[in-house]
């Protein structure tokens, strides 16, 4: 039963293999990597069944035993994370060969691909910190390839950016992981939350947790560590675009929820405040991004800060309310950003150009991308009753009652511009009349349009089906407050 831990990362990895070999055959490549999305789609949701019919699965490999050996992990948050993930790779892999030109998937995209998919899989999975490392370094590596994918000037331009930065982050990573384990003896998370509660050098381990902060904010795009985001994320073909906006960002968020929910608890008058007035200030300048740009692809990636702003919100605030609502979101917003990016990709596409300026009446020539932004507007600013609106009422809740008055303002002031931001390319863009210049020379393709309304369907369910969701969420909340759980469970006291 342990060996299931192990499965979200092996698919993928050894598809990732497979398809590097069959990559002159792209007829065949695509065929096997829909067919390996979708086993790993269903194998996934199977361990997510048992992990929430059963309890946490622990793989410690190689029979060493924890906290000696390597340590997988599949608790209830992370499996609910994978899950989400493998929905998203599903529908990039349908989507990918009617976006994507012969040339980028001949450079071995779908090879990178299913590295991308192992490394945010190893992330969520691991027990250990360094393997933390491990696996951040391995989905940069294929996020390296497929940023340049394409070999534009523009793209190399921002890539060699965004190289820079995740290389002077993960420096710094290895560094604090370096100095933790001089202080408390091991890199196993579970051995070093029992031993961090022991040590009496709490001002060294606050300096180390605001380090690792600083380095998971550096890779979450959080205020101020933002200022190399938007641009990478939309320079590439747009389903590598909604991988990168879906799952880079919410890795290190990820990060920051677990380390600061089992770890550095010692000290959250300090930490847990910063968060809150951290998470005001992304919320407010990711929207002043989106509102400040005609750029329809840089509006949805502005709008991925405020995203990681109502998540670290709930963190800071610490309660069970608040922590529901960060989870919730966080699934919420993971599905919702892939289907924006492929949504806009269709778009512009379709209409020559991203420059909102350059679009008008679009409604008349392609009503269904029309309503289908729409919707997805309403849905990501959290209007009743998507899922947007579960994550943030439960984030609200968990503010008022610990008094947190000026984040619950601007959380709502947020919401107002967020919609107003994507709605604006609904107004100016598809609404009005029609275009007379305009000529209706290209088609989205179904297999662009299905994969959207897949997601967005997954979006909807979250929030008219929040019953049946909201108690799993609930109960991650419950487990995340009690870090005894996890260290128990680990190391099997």
């Amino acid at each position: 039963m342990s060996n299931l831990a192990i499965l979200p990362i092996i698919i993928p990895m050894l598809s990732g293999i497979i398809v590097a070999f069959t990559n002159k055959n792209v007829k065949r490549t695509r065929i096997l990597t829909k067919l390996f999305v979708i086993i790993s789609l269903i194998v996934t949701s199977y361990v997510t069944y048992v992990v929430f019919t059963e309890g946490s699965i622990i793989l410690e490999t190689g029979d060493w035993v924890a906290p000696y050996g390597i340590i997988m992990v599949a608790d209830e948050l992370s499996i609910i994370l994978i899950l989400t993930t493998n929905i998203i790779a599903a529908t990039a892999a349908f989507y990918a060969p009617h976006s994507l030109s012969l040339k980028q998937e001949n450079h071995y995209f779908y090879t990178f691909f299913f590295l991308l998919i192992t490394g945010v899989s190893g992330a969520f999975l691991t027990g250990d910190l360094f393997n933390l490392f491990v696996f951040f370094e391995v989905l940069l590596m294929a996020s390296y390839a497929l940023i340049v994918l394409g070999g534009e000037r523009v793209q190399l331009r921002e890539s060699i950016k965004y190289v820079l930065i995740n290389l002077f982050s993960s420096m710094l990573f290895v560094t604090a992981v370096a100095l933790l384990y001089g202080v408390v003896g091991t890199v196993n998370m579970a051995q070093i939350a029992e031993r961090v509660a022991e040590v009496d050098q709490k001002g060294i381990l606050t300096t180390i947790g605001v380090l690792l902060f600083f380095v998971f904010g550096t890779k979450a795009a959080l205020f101020p560590l933002y200022y190399w985001l938007p641009r990478p994320y939309i320079v590439p073909n747009p389903v590598v675009s909604a991988l990168f906006g879906a799952l880079l960002t919410k890795v290190g968020i990820y990060s920051i929820l677990r380390v600061f929910t089992l770890i550095f608890t010692h000290r959250p008058d300090i930490t847990h405040e910063a968060f809150i007035w951290i998470a005001g200030l992304s919320m407010l300048f990711g929207v002043i991004g989106a509102l400040s740009t005609n750029n329809i692809k840089l509006i949805i990636a502005y709008n991925i800060i405020p995203a990681i702003g109502f998540i670290i919100m709930g963190i800071g605030i610490f309660n069970k309310d608040a922590l529901s609502g960060s989870i919730y979101y966080f699934v919420h917003d993971m599905i919702i950003k892939s289907a924006l990016f492929l949504l806009v990709g269709v778009i512009s596409y379709v209409a020559g150009t991203s420059d909102l300026r350059k679009m008008k009446g679009l409604i008349h020539y392609y009503p269904v991308l029309g309503w289908l932004l729409f919707i997805s507007a309403f849905v990501l600013a959290g209007i009743p009753p998507f899922s947007g609106f579960i994550g943030k009422l439960l984030l609200l809740k968990g503010a008022l009652s610990n008094d947190e008055v000026a984040i619950t303002i601007i959380a709502l002031l947020s919401s107002l511009l967020i919609l107003y931001s994507v709605m604006k390319i609904f107004i100016r863009g598809f609404w009005g009349e029609k275009d007379a210049t305009f000529s209706l020379t290209k088609k989205p393709a179904q297999g662009q349009i299905i994969p959207i309304v897949c997601l967005l369907a997954v979006s909807v369910f979250l929030g008219i089906g929040a019953e049946y969701v909201y108690p799993a969420i609930d109960g991650i909340a419950e487990y995340l407050l009690d870090p005894e759980i996890y260290i128990d469970s680990v190391l099997k006291e």
